[in-house]
């Protein structure tokens, strides 16, 4: 009787084997097909399409003062956007993951609100509150500050969407590894200090990485709430994307393709980064399970 059962299940096991296979391929031949389609034919595009009219044209088009002009205010929002932004991430994953009190699902969900909350309407909220005509448009002109197309309205507009990405890679990650090593510390006499930079940073390093990185990608990239409070001056407010759209509508099609082949190459290297993070964060937890 076992030999007639072994004999029926041998049969199945490798009908069930095929199948396995063949679901397997079909899988990959979709992700390979719509990578494929949507990522390499694109970037294979703009880079075509930048250097179509020769290395010398594609120079040009990136040392323009408008093109360069873009790139350093692109820089300079990253630049004072991603420190702050890790500053609240680091300190609202840690208030939510090692404390309780009122208000704590409310936070959690307005962190969540630049995901569902389209980009032009940041835009536009901080247009109806800072603009000429908005809440706070005559007090701001009776002391002649300037936020809205202004470097401080594009400052604005990128924290908005770019503000959960930190902490939300940190507050999982802060849950999930606990606080018996930080009230251990503080046992022995350790200042709260002491405990985050010893104990709480190295525990998060990675997380708090991944959440810059993809920080610094976003604030680079937006152009949403950035258009709408730009005023799309040329030389003072156009950020490298905004660059690329007034470049294109122009017709400047290689220095619109040539500032997109700065940002493809920008998204490339994030591509790069992770990818490292995550082998170094692998590497690491493989050493600690030994």
């Amino acid at each position: 009787m076992s030999a007639i059962s072994t004999s029926i299940g041998q049969p199945a096991q490798a009908l069930a084997l095929k199948d396995a296979d063949w679901v397997r391929l079909v899988l990959i031949g979709i992700s390979l097909a719509t990578i494929g389609l949507f990522l390499v034919l694109p970037l294979a595009t703009v880079l075509i399409n930048a250097f179509s009219k020769g290395w010398t044209a594609y120079s040009t088009s990136l040392h323009h003062p408008d093109a360069l002009a873009a790139m350093r205010l692109t820089l300079l929002t990253a630049a004072i956007t991603v420190p702050l932004t890790t500053v609240f991430g680091v300190s609202a994953a840690w208030a939510i993951a090692r404390f309780e009190f009122r208000g704590k699902s409310l936070l959690v969900t307005l962190i969540d609100l630049p995901f569902s909350v389209s980009p032009v309407i940041a835009g536009l909220i901080y247009v109806l509150i800072f603009g000429s005509q908005g809440w706070l448009g005559p007090l701001l002109a009776e002391h002649n500050i300037k936020i809205i197309f202004a470097v401080p309205g594009i400052v604005l507009a990128t924290l908005f969407v770019t503000f959960p990405f930190v902490a939300r890679e940190l507050i999982p990650l802060m849950q999930e590894i606990g606080h018996e090593e930080e009230e251990a510390a503080l046992s022995l006499g350790a200042s709260g200090w002491q405990t985050f930079f010893k104990i709480t940073l190295p525990n998060i390093k990675w997380g708090l990485l991944y959440g810059v990185l993809l920080c610094n990608a976003r604030a680079m990239g937006e152009f949403g709430a950035v258009s709408v409070v730009s005023g799309h001056i040329r030389g003072l407010t156009n950020t490298l994307p905004l660059h690329v759209e007034v470049s294109y509508n122009e017709y400047d099609f290689v220095g619109a393709f040539a500032g997109a082949s700065i940002l493809a190459g920008l998204a490339i290297v994030t591509l790069i980064f992770k990818t490292l993070l995550e082998w170094k964060q692998n590497e690491e937890r493989k050493k600690a399970k030994e």
